[in-house]
């Protein structure tokens, strides 16, 4: 069985609530966690890039993000982003040859009972191990190429353009 990498950049998926500021702030990843309380099964290891909302995001930052992931041996790549930026990023990441390489996120922290991080994690999970080598985005139940996809603001989704 071939084990995945997964990668946090940061994002709602991580964000936490602090009451005495009523505002959010990039956490430290909630990705172990989450799979975990799962049950989740197959071979899997992790690493923090940043902690970064991805609004804050920079191209420099993208291209910090290439150069590990492109440098990292694990053909099966899992990355935990912001949504807002989230395809910015996967494109920057589509001149990587020879890996399979889903970029996932959240609209609520994964903190929320009400999340959607845990489902998006487990059909990137399931998307990683199926796909042929390429970047892919899944977000509400669907999976996306990054370059005829965006995010629909106003109705809190994804969607195909």
């Amino acid at each position: 069985m071939t084990k995945i990498k997964i990668f946090t950049v940061g994002g709602t998926i991580d964000k936490i609530y602090f009451d005495q500021k009523s505002a959010y702030q990039v956490g430290s990843p909630k990705i172990v966690e989450v799979l975990q309380e799962a049950n989740v099964t197959v071979e899997f290891e992790t690493e923090s890039i940043m902690q970064k909302d991805s609004l804050d995001m920079d191209e420099s930052d993208r291209q910090l993000i290439l150069k590990i992931i492109s440098g990292d041996p694990h053909e099966w790549i899992v990355i935990t982003h912001g949504t807002d930026t989230m395809i910015d990023t996967a494109k920057t990441l589509s001149v990587i040859p020879n890996k399979t390489i889903v970029l996932t996120g959240s609209m609520q922290p994964a903190r929320f009972k009400n999340s959607d991080a845990v489902f998006n994690i487990g059909c990137a999970i399931a998307a990683v191990q199926t796909l042929p080598h390429g970047v892919y985005i899944t977000m509400n139940g669907q999976i996306f190429d990054p370059f005829l996809a965006r995010k629909n603001v106003d109705m809190n989704r994804f969607e195909k353009i």
